[in-house]
């Protein structure tokens, strides 16, 4: 597959150099802060979040196909490295770091596999609802995580509910100098984003926390701080003292790691792209996806993906194209060259509000709200508690998350999104229609329409396949009257069949030929009616009808108030001899 690389800077104006610069100045003033808080959450030095974040701008720049798209470490991936690396490091804080890198390594493998395999449909099988509770349950993890630093307690391991049990336990044991440097950090950078949107308030908040400390010593009252970090550029190369064992442990994780870091970058780059009218290219999205995660693990780094708040940052600062990243880079290398001396006197408690600021935005309990709201009597009568299937998805992976950790909570999403897939599948809606003037609709919306008590028109909501097969039957045989004498299937909303609902169809008549019943399809469409033709090669065809009125035309009129269609409708015209049937 040929790429185009920095396909963004092609065709570039002069006029764009001005606010791809001051979108990167701006986008930098975020990242420094931001990254080196994720790469507390991922369990490694801060220092790595500012390793990972200068390849990842690059290299997406060469590869990727946004011209607005932010790489870098992330809150979501940054704790999913931590879950899948914690119990391969054990202790060892220097395997824990070399792991971390070797995850990203193997996630850019993957991702670039991908992305030649030409994968990028894969992100549709993630539904936006499982993702919006995963990213939910996530980010109420990373924020119960993060208290301990901000109120200067003690962490307690465990799960969503064990860590929040821990901190409501010993909150007489806050450190008071802590507290006030982490709600007063906290607040000003929710304060900052609420009325000065443009302002980088992480970056204000670090500033004034590293005052505090000089100024007040807090360090020496107790006050924890980041400490040492390393100024230089990282060493370049794979990480030390890890095996092929250990990458090939690695491997299946990493998949899970790519699948959510594209499926949210993904979702951000679209995002712009449709603002600024240009498309994005989701296999390239895996390539430039794929080539950041594996530059950021030879550079010491760790797992990265798109972001979307500093995606809307650098929009929002007027990028035309990826020049922004490349100016972020160099800000950032010249920050590991020059500047990491000042971050040293950062107070952890404001690195944790930095981090909680970060993500409380994406407890986005509006949308589960939204999601719980899509129901109505019709879904509920036919469904039951399934009828909110894309609320139970999301609210099974925000559970899975908060009880499991991420990964199983993100897996047990998808599969309860898919068995609720199936389970509205096998169980459709076989509506009994009536007629009103030249459309035949359903009877539970207008139950006043006249009926023929010898006629019986049913309509199924779904393509016909094993799974709700004989649920249709049934469901059919069981609408049947002692008066009825014609059953005619509309097949129109059925727009295909598998061999076993082809010979539940066979079945269905010959069950209904036992009761004198006939048994006819109307207005069946192309992929159902080759199939049906292929399926029942061999036995006597199933009468099939261009329209329902054609094909009950031949049965006699049963006295009963039975409105004739106007011109052009569905009925053929008085005195019109029906169409022959086809198949």
């Amino acid at each position: 597959m040929a790429v185009a690389v920095f396909s963004s800077l092609r065709g570039y104006r002069r006029g764009w150099v001005r606010p791809d610069v001051i979108a990167g100045l701006t986008v930098w003033a975020v990242l420094v802060p931001e990254a080196l808080a994720y790469a507390s959450i991922a369990g490694v030095p801060p220092v790595v979040g500012l390793y990972a974040a200068v390849p990842a701008l690059v290299l997406y720049a060469l590869a990727g196909s946004s011209r607005h798209l932010v790489v870098g470490p992330m809150s979501a991936t940054a704790a999913l490295s931590a879950a899948i690396v914690a119990p391969l490091a054990g202790a060892d804080g220097g395997r824990y770091i070399a792991l971390t890198a070797a995850l990203a390594i193997c996630a850019g493998i993957v991702g670039l596999l991908a992305g030649l395999a030409r994968l990028g449909f894969i992100a549709n099988f993630i539904s936006g609802p499982v993702l919006k509770g995963f990213i939910v349950g996530l980010a109420l993890v990373i924020i119960i995580g993060q208290v301990p630093k901000l109120l200067g307690l003690h962490k307690h391991d465990g799960n969503f509910f064990e860590q929040a049990w821990g901190v409501l336990r010993n909150l007489g044991g806050m450190d008071w100098r802590t507290t006030i440097i982490g709600i007063a950090s906290l607040a000003l950078v929710l304060a900052v984003r609420h009325w000065l949107p443009m302002v980088p308030g992480s970056l204000l908040a670090v500033v004034l926390g590293i005052a505090a400390v000089h100024v007040l010593g807090l360090d020496e009252e107790g006050v924890a701080i980041v400490g040492h970090i390393d100024a230089g550029l990282p060493r370049l190369g794979l990480p030390d003292a890890l095996s092929l064992g250990d990458y090939l442990d690695l491997l299946g994780p990493a998949v899970g790691v790519i699948l959510i870091g594209f499926a949210e970058g993904l979702g951000a780059a679209k995002t712009y792209a449709a603002k600024a009218g240009y498309q994005i290219d989701p296999d390239r999205e895996l390539l430039g996806l794929g080539a950041a995660n594996l530059g950021s693990g030879m550079s010491s780094g760790m797992v990265v993906n798109g972001s979307l708040s500093k995606t809307a940052v650098n929009g929002g600062a007027g990028a035309k194209t990826q020049l922004s990243g490349l100016v972020v880079a160099g800000l950032t290398i010249l920050t590991l060259l020059f500047l990491t001396g000042l971050f040293e006197k950062l107070p952890e408690a404001t690195l944790a509000a930095v981090v909680i600021a970060a993500v409380v935005e994406l407890v986005d309990v509006r949308a589960l709200r939204r999601l719980y709201g899509v129901w109505n009597s019709l879904l509920g009568g036919i469904y039951g508690h399934a009828a909110r299937a894309d609320f139970v998805a999301a609210m099974a992976a925000l559970l899975g998350v908060l009880l499991f950790d991420t990964l199983p909570g993100l897996l047990i999403g998808i599969g309860v999104a898919v068995l609720l897939l199936v389970y509205r599948a096998s169980q459709p809606h076989v509506a009994e229609l009536g007629r009103d003037g030249s459309l035949w609709v359903d009877r539970a919306r207008h139950p006043d329409l006249p009926t023929r008590p010898d006629l019986l028109v049913v309509r199924v909501e779904s393509g016909l396949f094993f799974a709700n097969a004989d649920f249709v039957r049934e469901r059919v045989e069981a609408l049947c009257t002692d008066t009825t004498k014609l059953v005619v299937l509309d097949a129109e909303t059925s727009p295909s069949l598998d061999v076993t609902a082809a010979d539940m169809l066979l079945d269905l008549r010959k069950e209904l030929a036992r009761k004198r019943i006939d048994f006819r399809i109307a207005r069946s469409v192309a992929q159902f009616g080759a199939e049906l033709g292929s399926a029942v090669e061999g036995a006597t065809p199933i009468r099939v009808y261009p329209t329902v009125a054609e094909a009950a035309a031949d049965l006699p009129d049963s006295g009963q108030d039975h409105r004739r269609e106007a011109g052009g409708g569905d009925s053929p015209e008085a005195g019109e001899a029906p169409r022959p049937p086809s198949m």
